[in-house]
């Protein structure tokens, strides 16, 4: 278990404490466009997906990456509104930095921050890391969500529904799926890796099987015209989606089944998961890390 904690941990601090000045010092920020439907865009920059629905209504965005990438989605956005007008709202799908890292740049400029409860809360408050001896401040007043809820809320924004779903215990304990109901779009946060394996966040309340059985229930939520936005990754369809629960359960029954034979997780990762799960661990998360983490949740 410390050796899972050790490796995540440091994942997770690289990928999602507040501040990350390395990042902005290997090259200048930038932010690519991509339209979705009607007025919904992706924009993308280093750190989680940012979706932006732009009309009528002003902008809303879901999520908002590194701090560092603040001016580049300023700027990325000014140029779908021509204008200088900032997100009307923002809604943090989650707590961690690469999600949340622009809630003060957009706090200051006026936005309005929502979010799950435990999102607050865990903004709100130190969060330590035992294995590391490190610590996550507090982020400041302004950036902290000012609207928060414990189930679901709907924004009626641009011509459409905008419904924000909690999905309890999966990645964190505040994770929330976004579905854009006349668009059939869906944003999922860090539920979706796509072609990846996942960071699950056990410190912060995250679960081995929330995550399998939120993924599950998103499933019978969309259909084959469905575009769904991963937390991290290209544009995906229900049949990306299905293909990431499958893996998900083949690999997680196969370590479980090993584990139950008396192997060590040391042996399990010695022996690996096999040539079909090989490019899954291309990502941050390798293959060892997904193998300690089925093992410590389980």
């Amino acid at each position: 278990m410390n050796n899972l904690i050790a490796s995540l941990t440091l994942v997770s601090l690289i990928l999602f404490a507040q501040a990350s000045p390395s990042l902005a010092q290997q090259e200048e920020p930038s932010v690519t466009t991509q339209s979705l439907r009607g007025p919904l865009h992706l924009l993308q920059g280093r750190g989680g997906n940012v979706v932006a629905s732009v009309g009528m209504d002003g902008v809303l965005l879901i999520d908002n990456d590194y701090a560092e990438f603040g001016p580049a989605y300023e700027k990325a956005i000014g140029l779908l509104t021509q204008s200088d007008l900032a997100p009307g709202f923002i809604v943090n799908t989650h707590w961690h930095g690469d999600h949340t890292g622009n809630n003060e740049f957009w706090g200051l400029r006026g936005s309005i921050l929502v979010a799950h409860d435990n999102v607050r809360k865990r903004l709100n408050t130190t969060q330590r890391n035992e294995a590391l001896d490190m610590t996550v401040e507090p982020s400041p007043a302004i950036a902290l969500p000012i609207v928060t809820f414990a189930d679901s809320l709907v924004l009626h924004f641009n011509g459409g529904d905008v419904e924000v779903r909690h999905f309890p215990a999966g990645h964190t304990d505040g994770d929330s799926v976004v579905f854009y109901l006349e668009q059939n779009v869906v944003h999922m946060g860090d539920h979706f890796f796509k072609d990846r394996f996942p960071f699950i966040d056990l410190e912060s309340g995250g679960t081995l099987a929330g995550y399998i059985a939120n993924v599950k229930k998103v499933l019978t939520m969309v259909d084959d015209q469905t575009l769904i936005v991963p937390g991290h990754g290209a544009v995906a369809n229900k049949a990306d989606l299905q293909r990431y629960l499958d893996m998900l359960q083949v690999t997680t029954a196969d370590i479980a089944a090993a584990l139950k034979k008396g192997k060590s997780v040391d042996a399990v990762v010695s022996a690996g998961l096999g040539k079909q799960w090989a490019s899954w661990g291309e990502g941050f998360i390798n293959e060892e890390a997904w193998i300690r983490t089925v093992a410590a949740g389980q």
